[in-house]
């Protein structure tokens, strides 16, 4: 149970830092506010961020119930876990919260935001690439080479073809 409250507090850190508090902060300081109206754009942000929001809470759960860990890099997963939402895809908390991210952009109908989202996919690349995959395949070996032959990095595969890795 103790996993849980450790993942709960992590994540809440950084989704209320990242995600709540630098984008507030972005918003006030180039003076977007609300929209006055619901339309189209505000519809599609709330959806696309519910889902986004849902896909990142969803790989937390499992962090701590299969892996035994949280998504803290340096209170990761005991296990390598690679059900629920990482059989698809191997970041699927990354791809969640940069959704949620970029579906606040389309929300407020704010391009310094959308940068905003662009700059946290690019850290998140560099951060996954330069120290996640390498700390994996040291830590997990031959049965994280295996997962990375059958699931891609950020795109599900679609059909039975063997595609590159860097996708």
């Amino acid at each position: 149970m103790f996993v849980f409250a450790r993942a709960a507090t992590y994540a809440a850190l950084f989704i209320g830092f990242v995600l709540i508090y630098l984008a507030d902060r972005l918003l006030s300081r180039t003076g977007i506010v609300s929209p006055a109206a619901m339309e189209v754009p505000q519809v599609a942000g709330m959806v696309i961020g519910a889902a986004g929001a849902a896909a990142a809470l969803r790989c937390i759960f499992t962090f701590a119930a299969i892996g035994r860990g949280t998504p803290a890099p340096f209170d990761p997963p005991r296990r390598l876990v690679i059900r629920g939402p990482y059989r698809f895809v191997r970041n699927p908390m990354y791809i969640g919260a940069g959704l949620a991210l970029a579906s606040a952009a389309l929300f407020y109908e704010s391009l310094p935001l959308l940068g905003y989202a662009r700059l946290f996919f690019l850290v998140t690349y560099v951060f996954v690439v330069g120290y996640e995959e390498p700390t994996l395949r040291r830590t997990f070996g031959p049965e994280y080479e295996a997962y990375c032959g059958q699931v891609r990095r950020w795109w599900p595969r679609v059909g039975g073809a063997h595609d590159s890795d860097s996708s």
